[in-house]
Formats: structure tokens, C-alpha cells, sequence
């Protein structure tokens, strides 16, 4: 079978408590092997860690105790610069907010993650591709148009075009319907998991929605800091 795609070994994190006079445990022990083009949601009450943990598996933070290894690379030896590399390179996000910058075009903000790039022919192969995804995703008429002239189910959809681009093996979402209508959510779900198939990206989403976590292969349930399968659903 090979190595999975990600391993996270006793992965604990804590944060000082308000008063500072003691420490907050939010994970503890967390361990998760996840294989290439699978799909995973994770679910669990507000405050049980969720986004705590995709954004130590996405590099945005780093645990108190244990490692991420992402195809078979210890992120924890990674200096910040390399880590950026690896945001940029190697894992997609898509958030429940869209982050698009309001002045640019939906294409200018699906090429936001290659712009630095000093190779030319990487920029105009990014292009094509963007153009190709956003045909995909049912927005190739609205390249030119900005964010705010887009409905919020067309912003997402342009967050997850954006989110792909580099082509990462690794797509982390957090609540990413969560700010949608019933209508809106069940499309964007469906495009994840259509994208999952299509492009053998693996996903991860954290969500609320159970009729989205329902979709996905497995379903990993987060409470009291420690991760399992979810019961039941």
C-alpha cells in the first residue's frame, strides 16, 4: 500500500489559560494515518479542537508534543521559510470564510499562491490551468468578474479552484459550507468530493454538517482532546 500520504504521531497541543495560571490541554495523543485520495471528515462539539488540529496538520501551527509527517517528511524539522514552501506547494485550504481580495478578478485570486513564482512558463501553465477549474467548477464566465459580484456558493467555489491550483496532494477544508444555504452546501460538498475523484487530491474537511461528513470515506469524531471513529451518525 505504500506510505500514507499523512501521519500524525501523538500529536498533543496546549495553550495558557486566560489567567495564565495553568495550561489548557485542546488535543492529547492524537494519531491518524491517512492514505492518498482519501476522504475524511471530522466532526465534534465547538471548541473540541477541530480547526486546532487541521491547522496543525496544514502547518499554520505547530503541537505542544508529537510530529506531522507529510509523505514521509517530519514537518517539525522544517524552519518557517520551509514551511511556507510547503503551505504553498504541498497543501490546499479552504476556509468557511473565502479570504478572496475584493479588487482582483476571480482568476487574479485563483493565482494568488503563484505569483511569486520567477518561472515563466510555470505562471502561464498556472493559467490555463485556473481557466480549466474555474470551466470546471461552472464559473469559466465569470473569470473577469470580482468577488463581490458573485454569490457566496461562487465564492467558495472560486476558494477551492484557488486551493488547487499548485496541484497539492493535500486539500484541508474548515467548515467550508458553513456559511452556505442548504442549496449552496450540498453543491459545493459534492464538487469536493467530485474534485477528490477527479484530480486524486486527499481531503480532509472539519465540519458541522453531518450530511456532509455522511459523504465522505471515513469519519473520525473529535472530543476530550483524542480523536476515534465517529459512533454513529
Amino acid at each position: 500500500m505504500g506510505e500514507p500520504l499523512l501521519r500524525l504521531e501523538n500529536i498533543g497541543k496546549k495553550f495558557d489559560s486566560v489567567s495564565k495560571a495553568a495550561e489548557v490541554t485542546v488535543l492529547s495523543g492524537i494519531e491518524l494515518q491517512v492514505l492518498r485520495g482519501e476522504t475524511i471528515g471530522i466532526i465534534g462539539p465547538s471548541g473540541s479542537g477541530k480547526s486546532t488540529l487541521l491547522n496543525i496538520i496544514g502547518t499554520l501551527d505547530r503541537p505542544t508534543t508529537g510530529k506531522v509527517l507529510l509523505e514521509g517528511r517530519d514537518l517539525s524539522t522544517l524552519s518557517e521559510d520551509e514551511l511556507a514552501g510547503v503551505r504553498n506547494s504541498r497543501i490546499g485550504f479552504v476556509f468557511q470564510a473565502h479570504h478572496l481580495l475584493p479588487q482582483c478578478t476571480v482568476l487574479e485570486n485563483v493565482l494568488v499562491p503563484v505569483l511569486a513564482a520567477d518561472d515563466h512558463k510555470r505562471r502561464e501553465e498556472a493559467v490555463a490551468r485556473g481557466r480549466t477549474l474555474l470551466e470546471r467548477v461552472g464559473l469559466g464566465h465569470r473569470l473577469a468578474h470580482r468577488p463581490g459580484e458573485l454569490s457566496g456558493g461562487e465564492r467558495q467555489r472560486v476558494a477551492v479552484v484557488r486551493a488547487l491550483i499548485n496541484q497539492p496532494p493535500l486539500l484541508l477544508a474548515d467548515e467550508p459550507t458553513g456559511a452556505l444555504d442548504r442549496a449552496s452546501a450540498n453543491e459545493l460538498g459534492q464538487l469536493l468530493l467530485d474534485l477528490n475523484r477527479e484530480q486524486g487530491v486527499t481531503l480532509i474537511v472539519v465540519t458541522h454538517a453531518i450530511d456532509l461528513a455522511r459523504r465522505m470515506g471515513r469519519v473520525l469524531e473529535l472530543s476530550d482532546g483524542r480523536i476515534g471513529n465517529a459512533s454513529q451518525l
